[in-house]
């Protein structure tokens, strides 16, 4: 059932386990994602970008391709369609209106003055629809910035303050991860994260999933991190898949046949996050 991720979220956090945010780009790939959790009956976050959101016709038909699909597919899993690191008031505005259940606001490059007064104004707008509203403290880096010194790590008294004065239901502090793939090995400030949890008292997420290590993402569950974001691995799975199918196939063209390449290691890659996330079994 569609629904936003306040249910999921404090679940995850009372029983100690973290839900899984997968991206989405495309109608495939909502399909893959849905099928494989409903199979897990783990609950399911589909995360959308703006630009993913743009590039699949807008949100309106985002909202309709994953209601159409849900019923299509007798999917009976709690799924979340989220938008993702939202660089405006208005674009979380259009996403509530097209029907998505939450968004995240992400004004973490400006002052923290200024991420409040955005996020607070977010907070009042989706509060009012039940809406769930995310936030990020710090700045989480990326391809764009460069491992090296593109990440902000978050204050634990800036986070408190954002808490106090949002309202916001989940918070994504920058604690040492990035976006995009790894260059080294990643370093997170797992006694920042648990003094964080302690004070703020909410879900937390932690973004740049891909390419964490396994106990690393334990550890970081047992810190408070009750949502994990996933995208490159996904991409990168579905990559080595077509790939593997255009260089064995020389007379394949047909798109379905490429893009369905894929499927078979995106849906493992799935199946290994939700284990290790222990959301099995949990819808």
């Amino acid at each position: 059932m569609l629904e936003n991720m306040s249910r999921m979220l404090l679940d995850a956090k009372a029983n100690k386990y973290a839900v899984a945010q997968f991206n989405i780009n495309n109608l495939e790939w909502t399909r893959f994602i849905l099928e494989k959790c409903e199979e897990l009956k783990t609950p399911v976050i589909l995360g959308v970008s703006e630009g993913a959101g743009k590039y699949m016709g807008g949100y309106k038909t985002v909202v309709s391709m994953v209601k159409n699909l849900m019923e299509y597919l007798s999917i009976t899993i709690p799924v979340a369609i989220h938008l993702d690191h939202a660089s405006s008031y208005e674009s979380c505005v259009d996403a509530i209106d097209a029907g998505f259940t939450s968004v995240m606001i992400d004004a973490s490059k400006e002052t923290l003055e200024k991420n409040i007064e955005v996020s607070k104004k977010v907070v009042e707008y989706a509060h009012a629809r039940g809406v769930t509203v995310e936030g990020e403290i710090g700045h989480v880096g990326g391809q764009e910035d460069g491992v090296v010194g593109g990440i902000l790590y978050a204050e634990v008294s800036d986070c408190v303050e954002y808490v106090a004065s949002t309202g916001i239901d989940f918070l994504a502090p920058a604690l040492g991860s990035v976006h995009g793939p790894y260059h080294g090995d990643p370093v997170l400030a797992f006694d920042r994260m648990e003094e964080i949890k302690e004070k703020t008292n909410l879900p937390l997420v932690l973004h740049g999933g891909s390419g964490i290590y396994d106990e690393q993402i334990r550890q970081a569950i047992s810190c408070g991190i009750c949502k994990l974001n996933i995208n490159t691995e996904l991409q990168q799975a579905w990559t080595k898949g077509v790939r593997e199918k255009l260089s064995s196939d020389a007379e394949v063209y047909d798109p379905r046949k490429v893009i369905k390449a894929g499927e078979a290691n995106i849906k493992e890659a799935i199946e290994a996050k939700v284990e290790l996330l222990g959301s099995k079994d949990r819808a």
